[in-house]
């Protein structure tokens, strides 16, 4: 209640305008409220357990430890961060598995029409590939969540070796994302008292080199400008990479990652908050803060992985909470998009949008059995707003 009587946050709408000129309100003063959802009230659970709004249908893609229909690869076991990739007129969706020592990556290749055409491997024999981001040469950046964990740079197509990125630091990695406009690719560290980094390369669209900066400000600043400075050891050895930067600003356990039009949204579970990064002012504020939610229960919780689509709604996914993904207008209103029922010892990982943008994938990590061993992966298609 502290937090909620006298923390008052701001989005900028110039600053925070994406997704090609979405009109995010100029301020709402305790970031986003609940509301109705653009796409009407959740229906009765369908024959997969999920709860969609009219017109919207869910199917199994994939099941952790059966082959995916039509071809040769078993699913990994605790499916977790993923991207879709245009393949000519279809799409590969790719999935990293969340275990260790196997860990890595797996794809599963749709032809236009949404039908599988494929599956396979891209990594493997990796510790805990939690989250990870696309990059605009079309490759997946896929983050190991341990400590001094690498980035390995991964093919979809499955044709070119995995590499590994020691350059982009060694910490405990969740997710990233790369800003072409500026040059940068984010990324969060998922420990609580983390750091949010970027990393600079040498020559853009080479990851082999640059400079890893972590954000600077005060310890309980949620909004303002922001300073970077540079991490001298990206190996984090004896020093961890949080550790050497004087004034690095903390942040309780970072999750998910996403960039668009001169925004880099990411999330922190240990307060349940949607942070903005404002590249073109070098400053942050708060999107979403469940503490700040007056008049009822906050809607999102457990705030996790976190993508976007071309009208400017952020879907961010919960670990744990009611198992939902929840949606973030532009307009500041945050409201359930879909629940998975019956599946309370999961979390919900890999929100994606087909290049179309009429289909999201995403994974029930552990399925019904609370376990590693029952990840589902899913397709939801419907009329997303454009």
């Amino acid at each position: 209640m502290q937090r909620r009587n006298f923390l008052r946050v701001a989005v900028v709408g110039a600053a925070a305008a994406a997704f090609g000129g979405a009109a995010w309100r100029d301020a709402f003063a305790d970031g986003a409220q609940p509301g109705a959802s653009p796409y009407g009230p959740l229906l009765a659970a369908d024959g997969n357990g999920i709860q969609l709004p009219q017109g919207f249908t869910s199917r199994v893609i994939a099941r952790t430890g059966q082959q995916v229909a039509g071809t040769g690869y078993t699913w990994h076991p605790a499916p977790d961060g993923g991207a879709c990739f245009v393949d000519g007129s279809g799409w590969i969706y790719v999935s990293n598995s969340e275990v260790s020592s196997t860990g890595g990556v797996g794809a599963v290749k749709f032809n236009a029409s949404g039908q599988i055409t494929g599956a396979y491997r891209t990594l493997a024999n990796t510790n805990v590939n939690c989250a990870g981001g696309a990059t605009p040469w079309n490759t997946w950046l896929s983050c190991e969540e341990v400590d001094r964990g690498y980035v390995y740079e991964t093919d979809p197509w499955g044709v070119k070796a995995a590499i590994r990125r020691p350059a982009m630091g060694r910490f405990k990695h969740e997710a990233c994302a790369a800003d072409p406009d500026h040059g940068y690719v984010y990324l969060t560290e998922d420990v609580p008292d983390g750091c949010f980094y970027r990393f600079k390369p040498t020559t853009w669209g080479d990851l082999s080199s640059g400079t890893l900066e972590v954000l600077k400000g005060t310890s309980s600043q949620t909004s303002g400008p922001v300073t970077w400075g540079v991490v001298g050891d990206v190996d984090g050895s004896p020093t961890a990479t949080r550790n050497q930067v004087v004034g690095a600003k903390r942040f309780n356990g970072g999750e998910g990652c996403y960039y668009a039009g001169g925004t880099c949204w990411f999330t922190t579970k240990g307060d349940n908050r949607v942070w903005a990064y404002h590249a073109g002012t070098s400053s942050i504020s708060l999107t979403y803060d469940d503490n700040l939610v007056t008049g009822g229960a906050a809607p999102l919780t457990g705030v996790d992985n976190v993508t976007g689509t071309s009208s400017g709604d952020l879907f961010v996914a919960e670990d744990g909470g009611n198992m939902e993904i929840c949606l973030i207008t532009p307009a500041g209103i945050v409201a359930p998009f879909l629940r998975i029922t019956g599946q309370s010892g999961s979390e919900i990982t890999g929100p994606a949008f087909s290049p179309a943008g009429n289909r999201l994938y995403f994974s029930s990590q552990r399925g019904t059995s609370g376990s590693s061993s029952g990840g589902i992966t899913y397709e939801v298609t419907g009329p997303f707003r454009s």
